[in-house]
């Protein structure tokens, strides 16, 4: 309940003031890919703070309030968050390498348009992903109640863990060891390049903070509740630490922000 809390006191305005000083600068010189990026990212961030009451709602009462209905609608956009966001974080990373790496090629494909094409495209293959986890609640809703007291999207049957635990390993190597392969490639060939140039030590530094500790945030989030997927494949169930690993995704919230 205290990371829940404390990452909406800290997710909420940090995302809201990246998103207006993006919005501003867009205005002022124009959209990049950057700028592009950026706010898709806050946007999912935002579409996560939204939901982010109803789950601290949720782990206080250690009940689902709401009806039945909306546990689905509520688990899809709390996942489409976290998993649009992990895409995000690639495609700037992979910008940062293309800048770096290759200048003025990239330089001719550096258009605020392709960069919306691209994003409207991860939205497409996320949101695809999880409408097919919808398939598997059955007009169960994912709902289930045990001695007077409801959870949403907690415990499953046999019939939904025949269609989850295939779609999140699926999910888990597409939506995210990909994307880690490739984060890790750009990110490690940006310390190589940044680190035989001639910028000044300072300007040097700074450029290895940032690309570093991109990859570690990326790391760090969203890698436990992908092991969850991975894990839960392998042991034919719903691991119980699902729950746990969830926490640190929710950390990307507060985090992303500041990198």
């Amino acid at each position: 309940l205290s990371v829940y809390i404390f990452t909406f006191l800290l997710g909420l305005p940090a995302n809201l003031l990246v998103f207006f000083v993006y919005i501003r600068k867009a205005r002022k010189h124009g959209a990049t890919p950057n700028v592009v990026y950026a706010l898709n990212l806050c946007v999912a961030n935002l579409a996560f703070m939204v939901w982010l009451p109803v789950k601290i709602l949720e782990t206080l009462l250690k009940d689902w309030m709401l009806p039945p209905p909306m546990c689905p609608i509520y688990s899809f956009f709390l996942y489409l968050s976290i998993y649009v966001s992990c895409l995000f974080i690639t495609a700037v990373t992979v910008g940062r390498y293309l800048s770096i790496a290759f200048p003025i090629v990239y330089k001719r494909y550096r258009r605020a348009r392709l960069s919306c094409y691209i994003c409207a495209s991860l939205w497409l293959l996320v949101t695809a992903h999880l409408g097919i986890g919808l398939v598997a609640e059955g007009d169960a809703y994912f709902v289930v109640v045990e001695n007077d007291v409801s959870a949403c999207y907690d415990h499953f049957n046999a019939t939904q863990l025949k269609v989850l635990l295939p779609l999140r390993l699926e999910m888990a190597v597409v939506l995210f060891i990909f994307p880690l392969i490739v984060t890790s490639f750009c990110t490690l060939r940006c310390v190589l390049l940044v680190w035989r140039s001639n910028l000044p030590c300072l300007g040097k530094r700074r450029v290895l903070a940032v690309a570093l500790s991109t990859l570690a945030v990326f790391v760090i989030c969203y890698a436990p509740y992908n092991a969850s997927h991975i894990v839960g494949f392998v042991q034919h169930k719903s691991v119980e630490w699902r729950t746990i690993a969830m926490l640190t995704s929710s950390c990307n919230v507060f985090l992303e922000p500041v990198v």
